[in-house]
């Protein structure tokens, strides 16, 4: 998303110097994180973050928090699918997860990454309907996509985008939309909550989320709101949120760390039922 924004910033131009991006993703993000929390006062770093900004610290104990940065905006949410793949017997969420009740611990479900999103929405799942998976890790969403294509797992939790072209193609079919609504969007509107495919309503949105160098200054952090805010309102952004399925939700101010509060306590909760914390 940092290689999608920063060119709308140029284009528009909406800041006076041009925005360079710089990859560091070491350790889940752990490397990011530490790299701008040590940026105390400069106010010419930013950072995007994913969920990476809870889990990351509690499934590894690297010692940072998000309150150690400064929130300036959430851009958007990620939404997350049920996905089995196109030849699978299963229509519905609630027939998929009936029979993954019947045989505990035979089912594989594919995911990126340990103690990230996918897993913890697997927990969910398990808590949820009294049932047990296999969690099978992968590097990236792409490859768990793949994987579920080449039958190697009996389902995944990607995002819209990282199963759209297999959906297109008629290898990979979703049963439910993890949210309590559908997803408002072209194509996707068409996908059942999991409340109408299963009868259970769960919801699990992912953060899109910028936040600034700790000890910026109030007007700082200000002129990144509106900056950020400015390119959430171009045709690009718009386009570019239907094209990847997500739920635009810009949020700033008290109720950005509201909402980051209550995510927190959340992931804690089910990252504690998963066994996934960090053990002291």
């Amino acid at each position: 998303m940092a290689r999608f924004v920063s060119p709308l910033i140029s284009k528009y131009k909406l800041a006076q110097y041009p925005f360079i991006v710089v990859n560091k993703s070491g350790g889940a993000g752990a490397e990011g994180f530490l790299y701008v929390k040590g940026k105390s006062k400069d106010p010419y770093t930013i950072i995007i973050t994913l969920d990476n900004l809870f889990t990351t610290p509690m499934a590894t104990g690297v010692p940072f928090n998000w309150k150690e940065m400064t929130p300036v905006a959430r851009l958007a949410l990620d939404y997350f699918n049920l996905w089995v793949n196109e030849e699978a017997p299963y229509k519905t969420a609630k027939e998929y997860l009936d029979a993954v009740k019947k045989e505990p611990g035979k089912f594989l479900m594919g995911g990126t990454g340990s103690a990230q999103e996918d897993q913890i929405i697997t927990v969910m799942l398990e808590q949820a309907f009294g049932v047990k998976f296999s969690y099978v890790p992968f590097k990236g969403g792409g490859d768990v996509a793949v994987q579920l294509v080449g039958k190697h797992v009996n389902s995944t939790v990607n995002n819209p985008a990282e199963a759209v072209s297999h959906w297109k193609a008629k290898r990979l079919k979703p049963l439910a939309t993890i949210d309590h609504e559908r997803i408002d969007l072209p194509l996707w509107k068409e996908i059942p909550t999991m409340k109408e495919s299963s009868g259970v309503d769960m919801s699990y949105l992912m953060l899109r989320g910028i936040f600034a160098a700790p000890g910026i200054t109030k007007e700082q952090q200000e002129y990144y709101v509106n900056l950020m805010k400015k390119v959430t309102e171009t045709p690009e952004w718009q386009k570019y949120i239907s094209d990847m399925g997500l739920k635009a939700a810009f949020l700033t101010g008290p109720a950005y760390v509201k909402w980051l509060e209550e995510k927190e306590k959340l992931t804690i909760d089910l990252m504690a039922k998963g066994n996934l914390l960090k053990k002291k």
